[in-house]
């Protein structure tokens, strides 16, 4: 079985795959920002504040070693 796709189907899926990585760096980054602002605006760092924010960076530092290959 032949798996073959014309180049046009394969230049739109690697731009898709971008575009939903590009996305998804903004949306962390969003996501970082908020929990920072949410942690700091009562003036000290509780355990609970300090594990939400290791977590999404821990979560955005994986999404940035999925970023798609390009083929070119």
């Amino acid at each position: 079985m032949n798996n073959q796709q014309p180049p046009e189907a394969q230049e739109f899926l690697g731009n898709l795959k971008n575009g939903i990585w590009l996305f998804g760096i903004s949306s962390w980054l969003f996501g970082i920002t908020d929990r920072s602002i949410a942690s700091f605006s009562d003036g000290y760092l509780s355990a609970l504040d300090l594990t939400q924010l290791f977590t999404a960076a821990t979560f955005f530092a994986a999404w940035l070693f999925l970023k798609p290959i390009s083929r070119a």
